[in-house]
């Protein structure tokens, strides 16, 4: 019985931490442009590497989240190096004294409303790494092997077949 209950533990942290990044790299996605402006308040990129990044960081994140959710190999390593990357710049922030929203849920982050600082968030991007290291350290002492996206795409095309087939 403990065994399905810490079963159960890595599956719900797996879904959700890529569940929270589905979510921030969607919102963040559907206006760019402001979120290129939350990460020019940082300071730390070059204006004209605002927008790619406004625009490819989001999206690496909800790749990555998809890829979480379906256990996929590499999904997690990706994470693993967001979460250090946003911690690292957080904790500028913090460090620099910049009062400013962290950008993490895109422009409407009920957050910045709420605390308007990077503290609250740095303390969060922790807490998930947490979960991150928990789901390195399951797949390891349980042996567990992420599937890889060739293999997930390969089972996807062999059930389309067989639905062709019936119909």
């Amino acid at each position: 019985m403990y065994a399905k209950k810490s079963d159960l533990s890595y599956k719900l942290c797996r879904w959700g931490l890529g569940a929270v990044f589905i979510y921030a790299g969607s919102i963040k996605l559907m206006e760019p442009q402001v979120f290129a402006v939350l990460i020019d308040a940082y300071g730390v990129l070059p204006v004209g590497l605002l927008m790619p990044v406004a625009i490819a960081l989001p999206a690496l994140e909800v790749i990555a989240g998809i890829g979480l959710i379906f256990d996929i190999e590499g999904s997690l390593s990706i994470i693993a190096g967001l979460l250090v990357t946003f911690i690292g710049i957080l904790a500028y922030g913090v460090d620099m004294g910049l009062d400013i929203d962290c950008g993490c849920f895109g422009p409407e982050d009920p957050e910045a409303e709420a605390f308007h600082g990077l503290r609250g968030a740095l303390y969060r991007d922790l807490v998930m790494l947490t979960g991150v290291i928990f789901m390195f350290s399951w797949r390891r002492y349980h042996d567990i092997t992420p599937m890889k996206l060739s293999t997930l795409i390969k089972t996807v095309r062999k059930n389309r077949r067989t639905e062709d087939a019936y119909v």
